[in-house]
């Protein structure tokens, strides 16, 4: 796993151990940010299941102004300060241990761009979407990039308009942009 491209770039980051944290492929990574590489630079990133923090790493060397990542894990967080330092890319990042749901209950903050990679087995992306979709998270424009198996239905929510899919393998990534 490394950074494709941005001040970090070619830069390996460290995985996590064990079958609890999938990190996302290289080829789905590059299709990913191919897509939303116009809607990185300057803007403020949310990483929720945050996993190694990879997808918020890659933002921020790509020039994002802050990233926010989340998880739940202990030594996810972990690895993901120490994925930050090895980038040298932790101005900018602020790592959260914590439930995803719930931070997104209590936060505050605005997000331009959100990555909703969870575990494929349960029912945190319908979740988390639902959640984003009734509260004021996303400025106009703002997109959320998901990620899942290729067979998973994801809903039509009320004010994010959801763009086509995009299938790498077993892999499906979905946008959502919120309705002006």
């Amino acid at each position: 796993m490394r950074v494709i491209t941005g001040t970090a770039r070619g830069r390996r980051l460290g995985e996590l151990s064990g079958m609890d944290t999938r990190p996302t492929y290289d080829r789905v990574k590059e299709g990913m940010f191919n897509i939303i590489q116009f809607d990185i630079e300057g803007r403020r990133v949310l990483d929720l299941f945050a996993g190694t923090g990879q997808l918020g790493i890659e933002c921020l060397s790509r020039g994002a102004a802050a990233c926010t990542f989340v998880d739940q894990r202990r030594d996810a967080v972990k690895l993901i300060r120490d994925n930050l330092k090895a980038t040298d890319l932790t101005d900018g990042a602020k790592v959260v241990q914590g439930d995803a749901l719930s931070f997104l209950s209590t936060t505050r903050e605005k997000f331009h761009l959100i990555f909703l990679d969870p575990p494929y087995d349960s029912s945190l992306l319908e979740l988390a979407l639902k959640k984003i979709s009734t509260i004021d998270i996303l400025p106009e424009n703002g997109i959320i990039v998901c990620e899942s198996r290729t067979e998973q239905p994801l809903p039509e929510l009320e004010g994010l308009v959801r763009s086509r899919d995009y299938r790498y393998g077993k892999t499906k990534v979905t946008l959502y942009r919120k309705e002006l």
